[in-house]
């Protein structure tokens, strides 16, 4: 995917709200575009284009690879979408509603957990107290080992 220019994100709770979001943009609603959207507003986690395009048997039909790249490039554009990156691998979107979730990552098993940002708030307070830097977890996860994989890991002898 080509990088975009930040839009402010749109927060809509239906497809039929991005749609009408797109519609007022001058923008058209093919069947593709629909179906990201949908694919978007069923998922509990942020998805990979080649999950979308997969579909979701008895509920949303295949897609064409390439088109549910450039859909997802312009509703990012739009700001209905935005790319995250959770750990290794490619580009995962997610809605722009959920733009406020920050990602704990397992290096070992690659469980996702979403966040509020507020709870990650004493780790920017750290560091922007030892560091003066202002720490943001939106687009890259904070990477570790779960509590699982942390205890099943051999101890140093």
């Amino acid at each position: 995917m080509t990088s975009v220019r930040p839009t402010a994100p749109l927060h809509v709770d239906s497809v039929e709200a991005a749609e009408a979001a797109l519609r007022e943009r001058g923008l058209r609603v093919s069947a593709t575009r629909r179906l990201v959207l949908e694919s978007l507003f069923m998922a509990d986690t942020p998805l990979v284009a080649e999950e979308i395009a997969r579909g979701v048997p008895d509920r949303i039909p295949q897609m064409d690879l390439p088109s549910v790249y450039r859909n997802l490039e312009l509703l990012e554009e739009v700001g209905l979408v935005r790319h995250v990156h959770l750990g290794h691998g490619a580009g995962r979107y997610a809605l722009a509603r959920d733009a406020g979730r920050e990602y704990l990552v397992c290096e070992a098993c690659g469980a996702a957990t979403a966040l509020a940002p507020c709870e990650l708030d004493d780790v920017r307070t750290l560091v922007r107290e030892q560091h003066g830097f202002e720490a943001m977890f939106h687009h890259f996860p904070i990477v570790g080992l779960c509590a699982a994989c942390a205890a099943a890991r051999p101890t140093p002898s």
